[in-house]
């Protein structure tokens, strides 16, 4: 059979996914590639669902077709135990975020760490990595980190503002990267880390839209750090655009959700998508995003006056 006679049918699980640029990335992609393919959001709070619903997702969706699904929070750890294999990384992790669904087996893979991997490669190739600070230590910061592992990085200090949850993650990277140093720190100790690092990655919410400002004391920022952030909602976050004009190489947040979507969609299709051409989409996307979000705020202010 051609592939073009074949078709796709995947989703996203997770909670308020409904607004998520995954979908459109995917579909796009696989029109250039003249495949027939749709992808639409499972979106928990919408159907009422806890996120312990995920395995019987997963049953319904093999049963319905599904080629596969890519698993958000809170469900990248709830996914586990319904899994009939996972790939090296993702158990590693402890984290599955996509599932390839295959003569009725359920198979769990990760494509955050390998997403941010591939953005760092392609983002910042020769980036120094002997010694990094990353803010943040949450679960989207344990991919990152692994990632950054991965690479090879030789000394990574993670700062997070809970400290049990900080020792915990570095103490469970340093036992699987035996040949790096992971150390768990405080956002006090940064003004000693920051002239130490060759770059600086950025893990925590703040700079997305609800949550606007900088993580961290921008003085700390020299010219010859590389600094990565992984918000892209807005892309040019307020980190990104000040370590840009301090002449610091910067990598945004879209390159790594780019980086995730490129390798699921190649697990689900089996075909290589073009990651510079998805990011040319994933940028329109979010303009077209941020232009209607504009719209919206002026057409209240205005509103607003008229009242």
């Amino acid at each position: 059979m051609s592939n073009r006679a074949e078709s796709f049918l995947v989703g996203l699980i997770g909670e308020g996914v409904s607004p998520s640029l995954t979908p459109p990335m995917h579909e796009r992609e696989a029109d250039v590639q003249g495949l027939r393919y749709l992808y639409r959001p499972i979106d928990l709070l919408e159907l009422s669902l806890p996120g312990s619903a995920v395995g019987d997702l997963l049953t319904a969706a093999s049963r319905l077709g599904y080629n596969g699904l890519n698993i958000t929070h809170p469900c990248k750890q709830l996914v586990l135990p319904f899994l009939d294999e996972v790939s090296e990384d993702a158990r590693r992790l402890g984290a599955v975020n996509t599932v390839l669904i295959q003569d009725g087996r359920f198979i769990g893979h990760n494509t955050d760490f390998s997403g941010f991997g591939s953005a760092l490669a392609s983002g910042l190739p020769d980036a120094g990595l002997e010694r990094v600070v990353q803010l943040g230590a949450g679960g989207a910061g344990s991919a990152v980190a692994y990632a950054l592992l991965s690479a090879g990085v030789k000394k990574l200090d993670l700062v997070d503002v809970d400290p049990a949850r900080c020792a915990e993650r570095a103490a469970e990277l340093a036992a699987l990267f035996p040949g790096s140093t992971v150390t768990a720190r405080t956002t006090a100790a940064l003004p000693q880390l920051m002239p130490l690092a060759d770059g600086l990655v950025h893990c925590t919410p703040v700079g997305m839209a609800a949550h606007p400002g900088l993580p961290l004391d921008m003085s700390l920022v020299e010219p010859r750090h590389w600094v990565a952030d992984i918000v892209y909602r807005p892309i040019e976050t307020q980190l990104v655009l000040e370590a840009r004009a301090k002449g610091c190489r910067v990598l945004d947040g879209g390159r790594m959700a780019v980086g995730q979507a490129a390798d699921a969609f190649r697990i689900f299709t089996g075909r290589d998508a073009d990651p510079e051409r998805m990011r040319a989409h994933f940028l329109e996307l979010v303009t077209a995003e941020e232009s209607t979000a504009e719209e919206s705020k002026s057409g209240k202010a205005l509103a607003g006056a008229k009242h």
